[in-house]
């Protein structure tokens, strides 16, 4: 079971990567106790952990504040995940999935074509296509049966805006396009075509760094005006 402090390192996490909590900020425990509504030592926990994860910095007598991450950093991070990501998905298709795995994939896929099926984005929508996302990555990650794949991939989207827990939510045809690639992917996957899976998955990241260069600055102003749910 998931601790207070394993919570509010989750919700910590997730504002820095949305820019609700922005680069350079101090982060001080008294006020961020009182905005999660919890006690100092779960938030003393949490920004030990997500000091120890890089994305923020501890500077001795004056705390933590949000790590500054350069453009060139964060596209880095797209890099990495597209040749990590791909070749995940090169291994999952060699060794096979099982049943479960396929099972997993397809409910993704049948979730993603709901929402999307509607012809619109609902603000509502949002955070259930992006668990889905999120889902269908780290099934495919364990699908491949290595641990560093996951450990290396999960260190490359610690980087603001390169996590697949982010995603802009504003164009439909854009969407659509990347969950398209869901369906190509897991396609290939399936049918055990490692290197069309893998450059599948090489190109949907690929695709998705493109999306942050052309929309960096905006999002990083925009994180600053968001609010974000403590659970989300």
């Amino acid at each position: 079971m998931n601790t207070l402090a394993d919570h509010v390192t989750q919700t910590l996490r997730t504002w820095v990567f949305q820019g609700v909590l922005r680069p350079g900020e101090r982060l001080e425990e008294i006020p961020l106790a009182q905005k999660l509504g919890v006690s100092r030592t779960p938030i003393r926990a949490a920004l030990a952990n997500l000091g120890n994860e890089g994305l923020l910095e501890h500077q001795p007598k004056r705390g933590y504040s949000v790590r500054v991450y350069q453009y060139e950093d964060v596209i880095g991070a797209y890099e990495v995940r597209a040749v990590l990501e791909g070749l995940a998905c090169r291994r999952a298709a060699q060794k096979g999935l099982s049943s479960l795995a396929i099972s997993q994939l397809k409910a993704c896929l049948a979730h993603g074509d709901a929402i999307l099926d509607k012809g619109v984005l609902l603000p509502e929508d949002h955070a259930p296509y992006q668990q889905m996302n999120v889902t269908l990555h780290e099934t495919l990650l364990e699908a491949a049966g290595n641990s560093w794949l996951s450990r290396f991939t999960n260190q490359a989207q610690a980087a603001p805006f390169a996590s697949d827990r982010i995603m802009l939510w504003e164009d439909h045809g854009v969407i659509s396009r990347s969950h398209q690639d869901h369906h190509r992917i897991v396609t290939a996957v399936i049918e055990k075509d490692g290197a069309r899976a893998e450059q599948l998955m090489r190109e949907h990241i690929y695709f998705a760094g493109l999306l942050l260069r052309d929309n960096y600055e905006r999002l990083s102003r925009k994180g600053a005006e968001d609010a974000v749910e403590p659970d989300a």
